[in-house]
């Protein structure tokens, strides 16, 4: 069913600096992801599946290769009103580039004012894992006629000084912001444990947007930012803010183990351990549910192949993903996911690893808990993983979890 009322603005342009090296060529969003996926694949899919078909991708930092995977995974229609367009930053309204997420809309407001039949506007981020049926969002928006809702996950209130906090009346209205609280938040509505933290998805009324929008421009003082300005103010003048509980989505052919399952893979540890996530027997989040598909590009590669030539040369992998393209030629891999086109040779071992696209792991290496960045040659008998000391005077980046990064093309 198509929802023809809403205009979707994806945030595409966030830098990702706490995702650095895998950030150093491309932007966060565009972040390989699960074996073949992009990070922005995720909201992209969540729109799709529920019926959203007007999208536009606001981009700006490195976007080269974000802008080549819009291009290729996501050709809807125009002739039937469909679209996943890329919107580059054109500092169209000054000569600055985009200086917080509501001025990243203001500068494209422009797009807002074209879509007569746009009576909502949906302003999300696109780097998150995460699945939502999010015509039900829009479905508890209307229902409360609300000048906007935000969308926010529960957590448990002892870690609230973590995030910003939302504190809500029994009708879910908002009633309080407060970003990092040291003191014990207000509790959600009958359940005393748990507190709500923003995951930055909102949907707005579209004139009320526009109004918001034109207001904060014109102050010097403001950030232009969404979360420090806009809501702030808005709850401030008694405007309808409501805040919609994420634990209760639900989309077709969801297990119960998923329910609320909401990644912000903003370090370099979350962002491995939502890997990690996809290995298990029941994951929290589930790749193989057909009734909301995963959609990204597909690669025009052959299937991965496993070769095991002698009894000391066995190419095998355990709970792990391995994606078309791979020849696993006498090594072993365990809770491990690989990219398109990644080679591990004869006697070489990866374990708790990531390996991207185009890497090739010489004989007799070995990796343990890493990130290979796409289009790296390891040579034979080289130790990634094991000796913290030693990976970062080779120049790579390990992370207080342990996580030992080799960035993208580089020379061993």
């Amino acid at each position: 069913m198509s929802v023809d009322d809403t205009l979707v603005m994806i945030l595409a342009g966030g830098e990702g600096k706490r995702l650095y090296p895998l950030t150093r060529d491309r932007a966060k969003p565009s972040v390989p992801f699960g074996g073949r996926y992009r990070i922005i694949d995720f909201v992209i899919n969540n729109f799709i599946n529920s019926g959203f078909y007007k999208l536009k991708i606001l981009t700006q930092y490195k976007s080269d290769s974000l802008n080549k995977h819009i291009q290729r995974t996501w050709p809807l229609s125009p002739i039937i009103d469909q679209y996943v367009d890329l919107v580059p930053a054109q500092m169209r309204i000054d000569g600055h580039w985009y200086k917080g997420t509501a001025d990243a809309v203001f500068q494209n407001i422009h797009h807002i004012m074209a879509e007569d039949n746009a009576n909502y506007i949906a302003v999300f981020g696109g780097d998150h894992i995460y699945k939502m049926n999010v015509a039900q969002m829009l479905d508890f928006h209307k229902k409360h006629d609300a000048d906007l809702t935000i969308s926010a996950i529960p957590i448990p209130i002892e870690e609230a000084g973590e995030y910003g906090v939302m504190e809500v009346d029994e009708n879910w209205r908002l009633i309080n912001f407060i970003e990092k609280p040291k003191t014990k938040p207000k509790h959600i509505p009958g359940d005393e444990t748990k507190c709500l933290a923003s995951m930055g998805n909102y949907f707005f009324k579209r004139n009320k947007l526009i109004e918001e929008l034109r207001i904060d421009a014109d102050i010097q003082t403001s950030s232009h930012d969404f979360g420090k300005n806009i809501i702030p103010k808005m709850l401030s003048q008694g405007d309808k803010v409501f805040v919609y509980d994420f634990a209760q989505n639900t989309f077709p052919g969801m297990e119960e183990a998923e329910r609320g399952y909401w990644r912000d893979v903003g370090t370099m540890d979350a962002y491995w351990q939502a890997n990690m996530d996809l290995l298990a027997y029941s994951p929290e989040f589930n790749l193989y549910t057909k009734e909301w598909p995963i959609r990204t590009f597909n690669y025009n590669y052959p299937p991965a192949k496993f070769i095991w030539e002698e009894l000391e040369r066995r190419g095998m992998a355990t709970n792990s993903l391995v994606a078309e393209g791979c020849i696993i030629s006498g090594g072993t891999l365990s809770r491990c996911i690989l990219s398109p086109k990644v080679r591990i040779n004869s006697f070489s071992s990866v374990v708790d690893s990531i390996i991207m696209e185009n890497v090739n792991v010489g004989r007799h290496s070995h990796i343990k808990k890493a990130i290979i960045d796409k289009n790296v040659d390891i040579p034979p008998y080289t130790k990634i993983g094991f000796d913290r000391a030693e990976d970062e005077a080779r120049g790579f980046f390990v992370s207080e979890g342990g996580v030992t990064v080799v960035p993208k093309g580089a020379q061993l």
